[in-house]
């Protein structure tokens, strides 16, 4: 009788507390540049229209039926069909049961790239929606890069590539590509200077390693501390491969810039972390930039206008991302920018400001 209660006892708990589905363990991330412009292209020019085709849901339907390669036919077809009447599962069929995978991957990988912001534009805020995040290389600062992921390094132990080298100038500034926490900071015998950063949803965490040595960091910025998309994070440098702190041991000047994505937290430090191609995400942000100078004392406050007719269509276009000083005359005033749904406030020490360009090509 007790044995019967037992299993009774155990069953009844195995159906009142639900199970967990294991997070996903492996992403490989191939979708081609021009797939991802189209894609973006079409969510944002249905954008407030009465079907709004989605671009991770696009990619979606694509990578169903590609195995995740998405070539531009395939997502110009799942355009297609999602103007249509019929749902995923409909378009799908039997493929279907690929398309949780697909959309919780392209989800964390893409989702903090594209949505509402706000531009002022001749002195008022004016709600906008498009490309959102950061190319991670200020504007007006030239580098080179190909796909080098997963080329071979030897480096302290035999291991794959899992970033993407962009080689610059010394001293070029770093943006944030999106916003979020300052997880790490400092020194680290692989990447030297670097900071990582993790995405306000927890799903991206985005290194930029090998900053410039002596000064690596943007003033005043530390572990713990929240930056916004555009916020300038450091300086491009050929810091690490030593166990000694500020060593210039990187043969060419470059920023590693890396993103693994993190569906668990067991997954964030381990073994079998997840890391992915960026090179076509670095392609396609590239058309939208940050841009900053250092000033002497003062503020100078200026814009910039936006290329992007097409998202402004009129008007001077100005985005403030402003820091201060304790050191400014009272005169000047600290400014606050409005992205999507939260508020940022100048900070800082270091007197510098920023104007941020959209350049679609």
């Amino acid at each position: 009788m007790k044995r019967r209660l037992l299993l009774l006892y155990v069953l009844i708990h195995m159906l009142c507390f639900s199970v967990s589905a294991e997070p996903i363990k492996w992403v490989d991330f191939g979708v081609p540049y021009e797939s991802l412009k189209y894609a973006m292209d079409t969510d944002i020019s249905t954008a407030g229209q009465e079907k709004h085709l989605d671009w991770i849901e696009i990619l979606t339907v694509a990578g169903c039926r590609t195995g995740g390669k998405c070539p531009l036919n395939a997502v110009k077809k799942a355009v297609r069909d999602l103007e249509g009447d019929r749902s995923p599962e409909e378009l799908l069929g039997s493929l279907y049961q690929y398309y949780p995978y697909y959309k919780e991957s392209f989800s964390a990988i893409l989702g903090g790239l594209l949505g509402n912001y706000s531009i002022e534009i001749n002195g008022e805020m004016v709600p906008s929606y498009g490309l959102k995040a950061f190319s991670p290389i200020a504007a007006g600062y030239g580098y080179s890069h190909c796909d080098d992921f997963g080329n071979q390094r030897t480096y302290g132990f035999a291991r794959k590539h899992l970033g993407h080298d962009m080689m610059g100038s010394l001293g070029t500034p770093v943006v944030a590509v999106e916003g979020g926490v300052v997880e790490a900071m400092g020194w680290n015998r692989y990447g030297g200077w670097r900071v990582g950063i993790r995405s306000f949803d927890s799903k991206r965490y985005y290194y930029y390693a090998h900053l410039q040595k002596d000064h690596p960091f943007a003033d005043g910025l530390q572990e713990g501390d929240i930056v916004q998309a555009g916020d300038l994070v450091g300086f491009m440098g050929r810091t690490g491969y030593s166990d000694k702190e500020n060593v210039n041991n990187i043969e060419t000047v470059h920023l590693h810039f890396g993103l693994q994505l993190v569906f668990d937290e067991s997954q964030k430090e381990c073994n079998s972390e997840i890391w992915i191609d960026v090179y076509d995400i670095v392609k396609l942000l590239n058309a939208h930039t940050c841009s900053w100078k250092q000033t002497s004392w003062a503020l100078a406050p200026a814009g910039c206008r936006s290329g992007s007719v097409r998202m402004l269509r009129a008007g001077t276009a100005r985005m403030w991302f402003v820091r201060f000083s304790p050191f400014l005359p009272q005169s000047v005033s600290c400014a606050s920018y409005r992205w999507g749904t939260r508020a940022w406030s100048a900070r800082g020490r270091i007197l510098r400001r920023s104007s941020c360009s959209s350049r679609r090509r």
